[in-house]
């Protein structure tokens, strides 16, 4: 894969997972299994892995969960929560465990004194506050900084002490902070279910969405009802404790449920006997568990090694492999984006999988379609590996009678009926009307997503419906709707249609890395977005460019100088942006720079301590240059450990300075 190619699929990957995890974390809801975030999430980081300098600062990767809900008190916590790096395979923890032991090696600490390895229950992660022994507060996890309170909920779990018991020889400290996982036994899980379906209610897709929803009710009554249960993994408080697992004995000293499947495990053979062992296993316990979580032991150590970015380099995540199931393929649609790019995806005979009902998977292009051999009526095997929606991993011919139909692509678009196209050498086809419907619609919602004007509450249904309402017919009509254009819809009390015109109300001030890549402007995703807006500084100088003034920008090529200047060329686009200006949206132009490095090129390789992206907003903000490879004009080299072959060519350069991290930071101070 090409590093253009790359940067594209980085883009796609980070906005899905960003998408389903705000779904997941914050508003409870899922529609796809936790397997194929993990599968998203890998495949993003082992990109980031093979492209360093496309590491962004807003991925995935580098942050921490959603924002909380508004419907509780915001609480901030004590101490903050950070993620926890993935694991696939022995692989991965092989790696972990190299990096973990360099880093204590710099420190003159001794080999990693084992390891306490215990299963990742698939709930709500909780923190207890207890002050003088009493339970004060809980809250949720939110973003890691700020949760939400629901005290009174997590009150009627019986398993959440009221009160601490003192353990033996410890006095119980003023402030006792705990860390805990709510969950629901399967067997209640299925009785709710059968209640559901015997008052005709929608079923709960998992017991992990009913625990998060029940706690998240404004009535206790609902939480109680559901009889939850907490199991206790961490204790945040210093109460002498010297390593993990000892942590868990406090935590069952103090009264809190902890987990019998917890092992101490010597080494790492030891935690592949562990994990192997509860890959089949998992499934007689009577909570859902979606791997499990290796920590380092020993409490000094943990400390030692500490976090890079927002995760903790002393534990991580193992997940099990993701699940496969059979299903039949009932039909082929095929779908046009924002881009007016025709995409198949085929219908399914609704199937379970990873505890979601899925009747749907994406097909990606006419060549995949070809190289699959996927017909209409065939049996195939499914797996929640990459995508919003599942792909189609084989197809079983064996089970072939005769029936199935071969798939014809269409050469008219299914919105429009306009002529489709193919470019030589690309394999996606495109509707060749610009304003066409669904292109139109796609458009909108990408004008509204979070990384864009991030309007609360104008989803997609509710930006198709606008749009089949004629309300909406472009952006800037979002920022022309009244009360009274909203309450008349279905599904619009007057309550939500204040919220929603409030939130319209917010997003008029804009950044404008965000402002541009709201545009939709083929070939600007986010990155590209904020390399232009720091570039050129404003709206006004982007809009009067040349393709040479375009080619200067680091990462920008010809193809998407094209782009860009055939949008800001066409009469749609210039009244588009002389629309949102008049109804008054104020773009926020970036802070302007320190230039004592104007012009000088930097470039990063190998793997560091610091976030490469943050790295490269350093460099940018005192005038210089970010670049993709080593030249001539190439300044400055910051090499991390595993530099490769770039650290070899700018060592036969004589004018290119090569930097460690330490000096790198020593330069931008001086």
């Amino acid at each position: 894969m090409s590093k253009t190619e790359a940067k594209k699929r980085i883009a796609k990957l980070i906005e899905e997972v960003r998408h389903h995890r705000y779904l997941y974390h914050v508003l409870d809801k899922q529609e796809i299994s936790d397997a194929a975030l993990d599968s998203l999430k890998r495949e993003l980081a082992e990109l980031e892995k093979d492209f360093p300098s496309l590491i962004r600062s807003d991925s995935p990767t580098q942050r921490v969960g959603g924002r909380p809900l508004d419907k509780f008190i915001k609480v901030k916590h004590a101490t903050k929560i950070l993620s926890l790096a993935d694991a696939f395979n022995m692989s991965d923890l092989e790696d972990w465990q190299t990096r973990n032991k360099r880093i204590l090696a710099t420190k003159n600490e001794g080999k990693i004194e084992g390891y306490y390895t215990e299963l990742k229950l698939d709930g709500l992660t909780v923190v207890l506050t207890y002050k003088n022994g009493v339970f004060w507060r809980g809250a949720t996890r939110g973003d890691g900084q700020i949760g939400e309170e629901v005290t009174k909920n997590l009150k009627t779990i019986e398993s959440i002490p009221l009160a601490l018991h003192a353990p033996k020889g410890k006095k119980i400290p003023e402030t006792v902070e705990i860390r805990g996982e709510v969950v629901m036994d399967k067997n209640i899980f299925k009785k709710l279910n059968k209640d559901q379906e015997r008052k005709k209610l929608p079923l709960f897709a998992n017991p992990r969405n009913v625990a998060a929803g029940s706690i998240r009710q404004l009535d206790s009554k609902i939480a109680a009802s559901r009889k939850l249960d907490c199991i206790a993994f961490e204790l945040i408080t210093d109460m002498g404790q010297k390593t993990h697992e000892e942590v868990h004995q406090i935590l069952a000293e103090l009264g809190f449920k902890t987990s019998s499947n917890n092992k101490y495990c010597k080494n790492l053979t030891e935690v592949d006997k562990y994990l192997k062992k509860w890959v089949d296993k998992r499934k007689t316990l009577s909570y859902w568990t979606d791997g499990a979580v290796v920590v380092t032991d020993d409490i000094v150590q943990e400390k030692l090694l500490g976090h890079i970015g927002k995760a903790e380099r002393w534990m991580i995540a193992y997940k099990f492999p993701a699940e496969q199931v059979t299903t039949k393929v009932l039909d082929i649609e095929v779908q046009v984006g924002r881009t007016g790019a025709l995409t198949p995806v085929a219908i399914l005979e609704p199937v379970s999988v990873a505890g979601s009902t899925v009747s749907r998977a994406t097909l990606h292009n006419q060549d995949e379609i070809k190289r699959l051999g996927v017909r209409v009526g065939d049996t195939v095997i499914i797996q929640k590996a990459g995508d919003i929606i599942p792909d189609i991993v084989q197809v079983m011919t064996k089970l072939r009678d005769g029936s199935e139909k071969r798939f014809i692509f269409p050469k008219k678009c299914p919105t429009c009926d306009s002529l489709v196209s193919r470019k030589a050498g690309k394999v996606a086809h495109y509707c060749t009307n610009k304003h066409c419907y669904a292109q139109n619609v796609e458009s909108i919602i990408h004008f509204v997503s979070k990384k864009g004007f991030n309007i609360e509450g104008l989803g997609n249904s509710i930006v198709a419906q606008l749009v089949d309402t004629g309300l909406v017919v472009t952006p800037a009509d979002i920022f022309r709707l009244t009360s009274g254009d909203l309450s008349p819809l279905e599904r619009f009390a007057n309550k939500k249609a204040d919220n929603l015109l409030a939130a319209i109300g917010d997003s008029k001030t804009i950044e404008l890395d965000d402002f541009l890549y709201a545009l939709g402007i083929r070939h600007v995703g986010e990155e590209t977005s904020i390399v232009l807006a720091n570039h050129f500084g404003s709206l006004d100088r982007l809009k009067v460019v040349n393709q040479e003034n375009l080619e200067g920008v680091s990462d920008v090529g010809p193809e998407v100088a094209k782009s860009i200047l055939a949008w800001f060329e066409d009469e749609h686009h210039i009244k588009l942006l002389d629309d949102l200006l008049t109804l008054g949206i104020k773009i926020k132009n970036p802070s302007k720079v320190d230039n004592k490095f104007s012009g000088q090129t930097f470039l990063f390789t190998g793997s560091m301590n610091m976030n490469r992206d943050e790295a490269k907003d350093m460099v940018r903000q005192i005038g210089g240059k970010i670049v993709s490879s080593v030249s001539g004009q190439l300044n400055y080299l910051i090499a991390g450990e595993k530099p490769g072959s770039k650290l070899n060519k700018a060592k036969a350069i004589s004018s290119v300075k090569i930097l460690n991290e330490n000096d790198f930071l020593k330069l931008l101070k001086n």
